[in-house]
């Protein structure tokens, strides 16, 4: 069984509480819920992370190495200065996405660019916590194909 670790930075504990308007009513653990729910009925086992701690984040990306096939990244406000936390998803050989809840690019300037973005296999934003589905969606995508296919369907 292909296992999925899905990330979620700084913050976002108090998904559902802080600032509704942005980020929805759901909580973090609903969800993750949603999250499990999904993952199993496609066959995947997910792991689901919350950490305020950069190092936190770091260390399970890197563990991951082990059992992950991929992994959903939100990042939180780290997305936009973490050049640690970007080392980290580059040093990983199993692909990223990346989502926001919120539209980022809509948002305050510095929540424009993303230091992670670059790579990851992708970028997922605006959705609310539909985000993290799409996300999902994409790194299923990304898993169920061979990964030498050369064609110009990447």
């Amino acid at each position: 069984m292909t296992a999925v670790l899905v990330l979620h930075g700084p913050n976002l504990n108090l998904t559902g509480l802080r600032e509704p308007e942005i980020y929805g009513r759901l909580t973090l653990a609903e969800i993750d819920d949603r999250l499990l729910e999904k993952c199993a009925r496609r066959g995947f086992e997910c792991r689901c992370y919350q950490s305020n701690h950069e190092g936190e984040l770091i260390d399970r990306l890197h563990e991951a190495r082990a059992w992950a096939g991929g992994a959903i990244l939100n990042g939180g406000a780290l997305t936009h200065y973490s050049y640690v936390l970007r080392d980290a998803v580059a040093s990983v050989d199993y692909p990223v996405v990346e989502v926001h809840m919120s539209h980022t690019a809509a948002r305050e300037s510095f929540r424009h660019t993303s230091v992670t973005a670059p790579v990851c296999a992708g970028l997922i934003t605006g959705f609310g916590w539909y985000s993290y589905v799409l996300g999902l969606e994409a790194l299923f995508h990304l898993l169920d194909r061979p990964r030498d296919v050369t064609s110009i369907e990447r």
